[in-house]
Order: structure tokens, then C-alpha cells, then sequence
């Protein structure tokens, strides 16, 4: 593949231009994760150790998470997406909201675990849900929707905007916290919501029809 000239040229800024046409799926390229704010105050490249496994998780994220959010409830904006564990690792030491690289809730570095450890993530907002939480309405409305639809590992929900960590790994979790009150771990993993599906159901009763929307 065209990107793989990052791997002997990782300061080509041709190969990263390539690296992000990648199409990841039907509503989603490399280059909508790319973006950094880091990476561009900060002046460090954010650029893959290993641009075959991004490509791979990130389709496996984009097709069974993103892809359905998309087709529900229109664009989604993608807040802070892939980061390279060097981008990464320097955002943790200087405490620019980055967890370290280790850290087993780290979802932004897709290169960083492969096979049944794979993970990929994004922080997102779904603009026609954060125009109804900026009137009030409860985070865990959408959290129940995910739960019930998508084939999710972990969320975590934050303030602004009900932007929310929605993450992919290829043995999910089925974690939900939030540091929007009530804060905490709303659901643990392996165990069962406390509302039942038709209590979680009537939250979101006006919710778009799932993949209901109707593309030329």
C-alpha cells in the first residue's frame, strides 16, 4: 500500500498526505482523525508507528461504531481522534489532558496494542444530540441508545457539548462513565444496566429511526 513509504520516510510529508485519503469507511477517511491540537501548538508530528495496524483498527471503529451514528442522527464531529504514541506520550507529560500511553483506557493510539488487545477510539460530538443536552436534557439518554444499538467497548461522556470517548476494541468492555453528574461509572463491565431495556427505551422514545437516514 501507497502508505507504507511512511514506514521509511516518516517526515514525508507526501507519504502522511496519502496516509490520510485512506478511506476507513463509508462516511469516514484517515484524515478526519489526524487533526491535533497539540500537534499543531506544540509542533510535533503526528505521524503512525504502524500505519497498517491504524488503518485496521480504524476500520473496524469507523464500520461498527461511527458509520451507524452517522446514518441515525447526521454528522458526527470527531473532537480528538488518532494520536501517535510520541504525540501522545508528550501530551501526558505535559499534562495536555492525554493519559499515558500505557494506561488501558487510552483509546487515541491505534497502534499501540494488535489482535484481541486492539483498540481504537475518538472523542466525538453528535451535534443534534448536543443541541438538546444544551437545554437540558440527561447525557444518559444517548449512553442507553449506544448501549442498545452499537456494538461499543467503553464511553466515557464530558461536559462540554456532551462530547463523549467512544471506543472500539475487539473484545469490548461495555463501560459507561461520565464526568457530567451523576458522575461515575454508570455501567460496569460485565454487568447489567440497572434500568431495564424498556425503562432505557422510553429515554430515548424520539430518538431519529436507527439508520434511517435516506442518502442520494
Amino acid at each position: 500500500m501507497e502508505w507504507r513509504c511512511l514506514m521509511r520516510a516518516p517526515r514525508s510529508m507526501w507519504s502522511l498526505e496519502t496516509f490520510g485519503r485512506v478511506r476507513l469507511s463509508k462516511h469516514f477517511y484517515m484524515r478526519d482523525f489526524m487533526y491535533s491540537e497539540i500537534s499543531g501548538f506544540h509542533g510535533i508530528p503526528n505521524v503512525p508507528v504502524d500505519p497498517d495496524l491504524v488503518i485496521q483498527s480504524g476500520r473496524a471503529f469507523c464500520t461498527t461504531l461511527l458509520d451507524p451514528l452517522e446514518e441515525t442522527f447526521g454528522r458526527v464531529a470527531v473532537r480528538s481522534g488518532y494520536r501517535s504514541p510520541v504525540l501522545n506520550g508528550y501530551g501526558n507529560a505535559h499534562k495536555l489532558n492525554c493519559a499515558r500511553n500505557d494506561n488501558p483506557l487510552e483509546c487515541h493510539i491505534w497502534d499501540w496494542h494488535r489482535g484481541a488487545d486492539a483498540i481504537a477510539g475518538a472523542s466525538i460530538v453528535v451535534p443534534w444530540f448536543a443541541d438538546q443536552y444544551d437545554t437540558g436534557r440527561d447525557w444518559r439518554d444517548l449512553a442507553w441508545w449506544v448501549h442498545d444499538h452499537l456494538p461499543y467497548s467503553d464511553m466515557w461522556f464530558f461536559p462540554k457539548l456532551a462530547a463523549f470517548n467512544l471506543v472500539w476494541r475487539a473484545k469490548p468492555l461495555r463501560i459507561i462513565s461520565s464526568y457530567i453528574a451523576p458522575r461515575g461509572t454508570l455501567l460496569k463491565a460485565g454487568n447489567d444496566p440497572k434500568d431495564n431495556l424498556e425503562v432505557r427505551q422510553a429515554r430515548y422514545a424520539d430518538f431519529p429511526p436507527f439508520r434511517g437516514i435516506a442518502y442520494p
